[in-house]
């Protein structure tokens, strides 16, 4: 007999970034043509830019995207957990992160050693955010603690993908 086992839980999101919760949002998240799934493999160079969001929901519900690398600098020594890598809010549900407010600009895959893994937490908002004031430094981010401090509660979906360094191109 076979058992599903979340991808969120074997990735150890569900632990190191986030709380375990029901999706109830559907995210489709795509770098370029590459549909992103749980676990997938993005390479450094095909996530240089921000990726296409799309959010199913209504025009009048709100969100806010975190993307952050729970693996920074290193998976074995992740001193710098989490470092952000995009924040996002006030996001209209059916529509592209152009549509929302860009709090943190989006900043690629930068990985120094290792593997590491790229979360996108989805979170419904309860109002529209007059301003939210982007944190003094990327690394050491919290997201369980933003989404307290916002009033977001436990997330509506997620994603994560696995980047690592690629190789130096080698040229005569």
């Amino acid at each position: 007999m076979a058992r599903y086992v979340d991808p969120l839980v074997v990735g150890r999101v569900i632990g190191d970034v986030v709380d375990l919760f029901v999706p109830t949002v559907s995210m489709t998240v795509r770098f370029g043509s590459k549909h992103v799934s749980n676990g997938c493999d993005i390479k450094p160079s095909m996530a240089a830019n921000p990726p296409t969001v799309q959010i199913a929901g209504q025009q009048s519900d709100l969100y806010t995207l975190v993307m952050t690398d729970p693996d920074a600098p290193s998976p074995s020594d992740p001193t710098m957990r989490e470092w952000l890598h995009w924040m996002m809010v006030n996001m209209p549900g059916g529509t592209f992160p152009s549509q929302g407010e860009e709090v943190v600009p989006y900043m690629g895959p930068r990985l120094p050693l290792g593997i590491h893994r790229y979360v996108m937490v989805l979170f419904r908002q309860k109002s529209r955010f007059p301003g939210v004031t982007p944190p003094a430094t990327r690394l050491n981010f919290n997201t369980r603690s933003f989404a307290a401090h916002h009033d977001l509660g436990l997330p509506v979906a997620t994603v994560y993908f696995n980047s690592q360094k690629e190789p130096a191109t080698r040229r005569r």
